[in-house]
């Protein structure tokens, strides 16, 4: 129970746009992951977070499903947002999975169909390219990248 509360105020957090207070939730070596941004590890993941809200001036976020079972859960969680590159609304379906240890999270992964997003935030390049390796990739250079820069002026 424990932990399904610690995912359920993780997600209350991020709804609320309170990234201190999600990452309170992240142990300190913590592992993310997501078809966008790849892996990222610790201080990396922790910054993700303070960059997306920070920079999120429509991002609506839902929760439900929220489960644990022993040191293992998971929720499923959706975003509506534009997407800054492009100005274009995106409604991306979330499911991610968690591992926790002591009261922490120690491994967050969350599964989307990068083609419906790409779609969605890329307009008609996405649909019709956003299957791609190519694109999948230049979309995760592109976020690392802005999450350096984030990262080196924070």
């Amino acid at each position: 129970m424990e932990n399904e509360h610690i995912i359920s105020a993780f997600y209350t957090a991020f709804r609320e746009g309170d990234a201190e207070r999600m990452i309170s939730f992240y142990a300190d070596d913590v592992v993310f992951e997501d078809p966008a941004f790849g892996v990222l590890q610790g201080d990396e993941a922790k910054n993700m977070w303070r960059m997306l809200l920070g920079r999120a001036t429509d991002l609506q976020v839902t929760y439900s499903e929220v489960w644990a079972d022993g040191d293992k859960g998971g929720a499923h969680w959706e975003a509506h947002y534009t997407f800054s590159k492009t100005k274009r609304k995106v409604h991306n379906k979330i499911d991610a999975e968690f591992k926790l240890k002591g009261g922490k999270i120690i491994e967050h992964r969350d599964h989307f169909n990068f083609w419906k997003w790409s779609q969605m935030a890329l307009g008609p390049f996405g649909l019709f390219f956003g299957y791609t390796p190519f694109v999948k990739s230049k979309v995760r250079t592109t976020a690392k990248k802005a999450l350096k820069h984030y990262i080196k002026n924070r």
